[in-house]
């Protein structure tokens, strides 16, 4: 190549970056798209089936779904056989209102009892990893005491998600614990099993981080990634969770960083958005508005 024809290669590769469309000698990534199944609204005057609930994600170029375990596993199959639709992860419904750092030996089971039958829900389903919130630290709940009660509890289910073949997949979220990662890391690793990984969520980081950081430090770990965005300048301007209401690849997370971590890590797992809602689209003009944002993302 001559130093014209090298001059204008590198002219119109620097003209695509903005458009946030990938390089021809960069391979398309292997990641599938997926969408928290809860996020999704609930009209109470015409509420919609789970079936008809896939049918438009998959209209919407969705692969896979991440479902809320409380959901009945045969309504959940039916509609996952006549959708098309993968499992991208099972999220265990129980882990807020009975943490597993509660001192209530009882509230403690509910989540173990919770955790396992998410773990067989996920297997049913195809799923390779459920989502779970370890712990939460408050005023009254002590960092060391969540720490201890936590492992504890999930080292209950670890052969059973050893025989199943589906991770336990631990969720960084405001719940004042395990917030470096890291931290993060050497807590997953004190399980000493590959059945325990993380479910790394980028939106929850940047408030007070940088979320590649964390995907470097977790590397092999990451089971799954949420999608989300966070906005400082609205968390400035109106409170911690208004941060939130921003759309995707308009706040400050730093997608091209954040893939090309993910790349090095070699993860090629699902891209699952978790994200807010644009007031005034329906269902199908959302989800369509979704998937289009994360194959921008994906071409990064």
């Amino acid at each position: 190549m001559n130093r014209r024809n090298f001059l204008q290669s590198s002219a119109a590769l620097a003209a695509l970056a903005p458009l946030g469309l990938r390089a021809a000698d960069k391979p398309a990534r292997k990641n599938k798209k997926a969408l928290m199944f809860g996020t999704l609204r609930v009209d109470r005057e015409k509420p919609k089936s789970v079936l008809e609930r896939f049918k438009l994600l998959r209209e919407a170029d969705f692969h896979g779904v991440e479902v809320n375990s409380g959901l009945g596993q045969p309504e959940v199959l039916a509609a996952q056989q006549a959708s098309g639709l993968e499992m991208a992860s099972v999220t265990i419904a129980t882990h807020w209102t009975h943490p597993l750092s509660s001192p209530n030996p009882t509230a403690r089971e509910v989540t173990v009892e919770a955790l396992k039958q998410g773990l067989r829900d996920a297997k049913a389903y195809g799923a390779k990893s459920v989502l779970l919130v370890p712990a939460v630290v408050n005023k009254e709940m002590s960092y060391t005491d969540a720490y201890a009660r936590s492992v504890a509890e999930i080292k209950k289910a670890v052969p059973l998600a050893e025989e199943l073949g589906v991770a336990i997949s631990i969720e960084n979220v405001w719940n004042a614990f395990l917030m470096s990662p890291l931290e993060a890391a050497a807590y997953v690793d004190s399980f000493n099993s590959p059945m325990v990984r993380w479910h790394f969520d980028v939106g929850n980081v940047v408030n007070t981080g940088w979320p590649q950081h964390w995907v470097e430090a977790l590397g092999h770990r990451i089971a799954n990634v949420h999608v989300k965005e966070f906005s400082r300048k609205l968390r400035d301007e109106k409170g911690p969770r208004a941060g939130f209401s921003v759309d995707l690849l308009e706040g400050d997370s730093d997608w091209p960083a954040v893939m090309a971590a993910l790349d090095k890590a070699n993860y090629t797992g699902w891209l699952i958005t978790e994200q807010y809602r644009i007031p005034g689209l329906d269902d199908a003009a959302w989800l369509a508005h979704l998937s289009a944002k994360l194959d921008k993302i994906l071409a990064l």
